[in-house]
C-alpha cells in the first residue's frame, strides 16, 4: 500500500534553512506550501527542486507580521490538498552592524523583528492549528541559541527567538496530545543571510572564530538544520516541547557567536 504523502507549509521556504527544509521534506513523501516574502524568483526554484523530488508544491507569497497572509496561506493549504500535518515556522529577519547598537535601534526596528520572528509564528500557529488538530500534526519554530544563551545579531533578535521558545513551550503543553510543538536552536548557520548581514570579511572571520570556540568545530549547515526539523516532523513520536540545540556545543563551551 502506498502511504499518503503528508502536508506542510514552510515559511521562509524560499531560500537558506527554509529551502533546504522544503526539499527534504518532498524526499520524505511531502506535498508543500513553500512561502516567501520577498524572494519569488528563488522559491520558485525551491519548489522546482521539491517537485523533481517528487512534491505537488504552491508557492505563495505572504508577510507573516500580517494575520491576513497568514489565515491566507492556511487557507490556501486546504483548498490545495484539504488536510494540513506540519507547520515549519522559518520566517525571521534581524539586523546587524550599527543597528545592532542601542542607540541606534528605534522601536519601529525592534517592533518590526519581534512582529516578523515572534508575532508571526503566533499568527502561524493561529490560523493552522485546527487543521493541525484534525490530523494529529506537528509544529516545529526555527528559533536560535539567541534565544537560548542571550547572544546574537541584536537584542530585537534575541529578544523575538527568546519569545519563540516561551510560546514553544507554552503551546507544547496546550496542544498536547493532538499537536506536537517543538523547535530548533541553531547556533551560527552558514547562509547568505549572515553574509549579507555582516559582508563577506565579517562573515569569514565570525566562522573562523566560531568554529575555533566550539566543542564540534564546525558550524550548521541549512541541510544540517534542515534534518534536525524534519525529524521533528516526520519522527520524534514522542517528542514535544523541546528546544534543540544545533550549536556545536557552543553552550558548553561558552561562546558568543560574531556579531
Amino acid at each position: 500500500m502506498t502511504k499518503e504523502r503528508g502536508i506542510a507549509l514552510v515559511t521562509g521556504g524560499g531560500t537558506g534553512v527554509g529551502a533546504a527544509t522544503a526539499l527534504l521534506l518532498a524526499r520524505r513523501g511531502y506535498d508543500l506550501l513553500v512561502n516567501y516574502s520577498r524572494s519569488a524568483d528563488e522559491a520558485e526554484a525551491s519548489a522546482a527542486a521539491c517537485r523533481n523530488a517528487g512534491a505537488d508544491v504552491l508557492v505563495m507569497r505572504g508577510d507573516v507580521s500580517q494575520d491576513a497572509d497568514c489565515r491566507a496561506l492556511a487557507q490556501a493549504a486546504m483548498d490545495r490538498w484539504g488536510r494540513l500535518d506540519a507547520l515549519v515556522n522559518n520566517a525571521g529577519i534581524s539586523v546587524f552592524g550599527k543597528a545592532a547598537e542601542w542607540d541606534a535601534l528605534d522601536a519601529e526596528t525592534f517592533q518590526h523583528i519581534l512582529g516578523v520572528n515572534a508575532l508571526g509564528s503566533f499568527q502561524m500557529v493561529r490560523a493552522c492549528v485546527a487543521h493541525l488538530k484534525a490530523t494529529e500534526g506537528c509544529i516545529v519554530n526555527v528559533s536560535s541559541v539567541a534565544g537560548a544563551l542571550g547572544v546574537g545579531s541584536s537584542m530585537p533578535y534575541i529578544a523575538s527567538k527568546g519569545a519563540i521558545n516561551a510560546m514553544t513551550l507554552h503551546l507544547a503543553r496546550t496542544l498536547a496530545p493532538a499537536v506536537r510543538v517543538n523547535a530548533v536552536c541553531p547556533g551560527l548557520v552558514t547562509t547568505r543571510w549572515f553574509v549579507q548581514g555582516v559582508g563577506q570579511e565579517g562573515y569569514e572571520k565570525g566562522l573562523k572564530a566560531y568554529e575555533a570556540g566550539v566543542p564540534l568545530q564546525r558550524a550548521c549547515s541549512p541541510e544540517d538544520v534542515a534534518e534536525a526539523i524534519v525529524w521533528l516532523v516526520d519522527g520524534a513520536r514522542t517528542v514535544t516541547g523541546e528546544l534543540l540545540l544545533l550549536d556545536s556545543g557552543m553552550h558548553l563551551a561558552g561562546v558568543q557567536p560574531p556579531r
